[in-house]
């Protein structure tokens, strides 16, 4: 298994996951010539594509969705819920292309098992998924306000991590932002702090080789090296020796992570 964060951010979310079998992304909330134009870097191509995994409606996770199906003719898999929240958002997907994905379960394709699991956000059904093939396990998840015991039994022990680490509290509340939004992302169904994605973390890993690329930064309220530098600090405070066996990555909303194997 090997797997790209090809676009992490507020402006657009696409990641690529793959094995010798099979080729996904989980969302697609980039216009497809951008989405075209990551996947080249990592030298791999549109065609390929197997399916598409929907998190959520929101647009900076189905923006070139739509335009993707069209072209390419790939299955789209998302809750019943989101399905309905998308209708009038991705244009028409033809009936053959949509194919329903139900929370908390999971959907085999080949050696590739894909779990889906609940997060807390304010869209109509959300939800992440876990990537397992022979033994690995590669967890998904952003766009949650908190990370919940339940989660945490769901992602716990995995092999690599892409993991929300949204803003920084402080930049938050003296930021531009109006209170309501404020409100918003700091609320439960919001997006996890820095502070709040490390304590999670240091709940999950184990004792292990363990990748974990910090993703989803507000471009206002966050920076790579805050994020990577209170992420580091919190789990040193939680008794993980970052750089022993937890390694930390950086994503980008406009470049691609290196295809790396789980």
């Amino acid at each position: 298994m090997r797997f790209s964060v090809l676009a992490s951010g507020s402006t657009g979310n696409s990641i690529y996951i793959e094995n010798d079998e099979h080729a996904f992304l989980v969302d697609a909330g980039l216009s497809t010539r951008k989405l075209e134009k990551l996947l080249g870097e990592v030298g791999r191509d549109m065609k390929a594509l197997d399916g598409i995994f929907v998190t959520h409606e929101h647009s900076d996770h189905i923006r070139g969705l739509g335009v993707t199906a069209r072209k390419y003719g790939v299955p789209i898999y998302a809750n019943e819920k989101t399905w309905k929240a998308m209708d009038g958002l991705v244009g028409n997907v033809p009936a053959e292309q949509r194919f329903v994905f139900d929370m908390e379960t999971v959907k085999t394709f080949g050696s590739f098992d894909v779990q889906s699991f609940a997060v807390s956000h304010d869209a109509a059904d959300p939800m992440f998924y876990i990537f397992h093939e022979n033994g690995r396990k590669l967890v998904l998840i952003t766009d949650t306000g908190y990370v919940s015991d339940r989660m945490k039994g769901w992602i716990r022990e995995a092999d690599a991590y892409v993991f929300e680490s949204n803003h920084d509290v402080s930049m938050l509340q003296m930021g531009r932002y109006p209170w309501n939004i404020k409100r918003r992302i700091l609320s439960d169904v919001g997006h996890v702090s820095n502070e709040d994605a490390a304590v999670a973390m240091s709940e999950v890993v184990s004792e292990k080789e363990t990748r974990i690329y910090l993703s989803h930064l507000s471009k206002d309220n966050n920076m790579k090296d805050l994020a990577r530098l209170s992420v580091s600090q919190t789990l040193e405070t939680c008794g993980i020796r970052v750089g022993e066996y937890v390694h930390l990555f950086d994503t980008d909303a406009e470049q691609p992570t290196e295809l790396v194997p789980v």
